[in-house]
């Protein structure tokens, strides 16, 4: 096969997981020669305002996206949740491989527990959907934005006015962190996860046969199946970082999903949330975003979006 070149965003994050989606490829076929190129996204360049502020879908992948497109990278290992839920006429996600774990990890001074972090404690975090989350289940606790890679949020936990922080714990597990740092992992009970969170979904040309072919020997039907319900329901709903959204699929059975799909305002004073079960993950996605229609929540969708 010839020589694939790889494009990643810059952070350590992004170079890490492809390193270990490359070395996951080479267990296929140990004679592959495969390059890295680092590419500098918009949302990268952006560290001094939040993303919701900034707008717009495809902060992370767009510029990616057009190396594809100059043929200068043959794929792209991107983390799921920062791919917006249509791509450009020409790219496809030629694999989803195994997911890691899909829960926000939750980081407090002197491991307090959430529920009994003292009135005003500040959470950090730069995500709309957990910062609803939290307000909507701990109305006493003040949210506060925070950015920065790993290292720089769990520093800033430490030197600056925050309580806890949240991250995605995937994030966390592929950096190669301990589980004693996290005091407590959230579950989708208590914290809805953000579409396709902990999967990863490697971007490619649609005509690139010879690669979507070796792609296809590390992709998790399972897992696709599950992230194809949320971010059908992304889709559907239109969601954007401007939107307080979230959705988790997983495998209960071998041939049954269960979906739960979650809209709400960022003050976390309303909530859209159903859950329901069945096998097609697109089926369920629309379903859910049907349902949640129905009860009003496009209304918050539209009024942020505008606004």
């Amino acid at each position: 096969m010839r020589q694939l070149v790889v494009g990643s965003r810059r952070s350590k994050l992004a170079i890490t997981q492809t390193k270990q989606f490359i070395a996951r490829l080479k267990e296929i076929d140990p004679t592959l020669d495969i390059k890295i190129k680092e590419i500098v996204t918009k949302g990268d360049q952006i560290v001094d305002r939040q993303l919701s502020k900034v707008g717009g879908k495809g902060l992370f992948v767009k510029e990616i996206q057009n190396e594809l497109f100059n043929h200068s990278i043959d794929m792209a290992v991107h983390s799921l949740k920062d791919v917006p839920s249509e791509l450009p006429e020409g790219l496809t996600l030629g694999c989803i491989p195994d997911r890691e774990n899909p829960f926000d990890a939750y980081i407090a001074k002197n491991h307090v527990p959430l529920d009994q972090l003292p009135d005003g404690s500040v959470i950090g975090t730069s995500s709309l959907r957990r910062g609803a989350q939290i307000l909507a289940q701990f109305p006493n606790l003040e949210i506060k934005w925070i950015r920065g890679n790993i290292d720089t949020r769990l520093k800033k936990l430490h030197e600056e006015d925050y309580d806890a922080i949240l991250l995605a714990a995937a994030g966390l597990k592929r950096m190669g962190w301990s589980d004693d740092i996290v005091t407590s992992y959230l579950d989708a009970d208590l914290l809805v996860p953000a579409i396709g969170q902990g999967a990863l979904g490697i971007e490619c040309r649609e005509d690139d046969t010879e690669l979507l072919n070796l792609l296809q020997k590390v992709h998790n039907p399972d897992v696709f199946e599950c992230v194809s319900a949320e971010r059908t329901f992304l889709k559907e709903m239109d969601g954007s970082c401007q939107v307080p959204i979230g959705g988790y699929a997983k495998k209960v059975t071998d041939d049954e999903i269960e979906f739960t799909g979650l809209i709400m305002s960022p003050d976390g004073k309303r909530r859209f949330q159903h859950t329901i079960k069945g096998s097609k993950g697109i089926e369920l996605g629309k379903e859910v975003s049907r349902i949640l229609k129905e009860q009003g929540a496009y209304q918050i969708i539209q009024s942020l979006n505008e606004g």
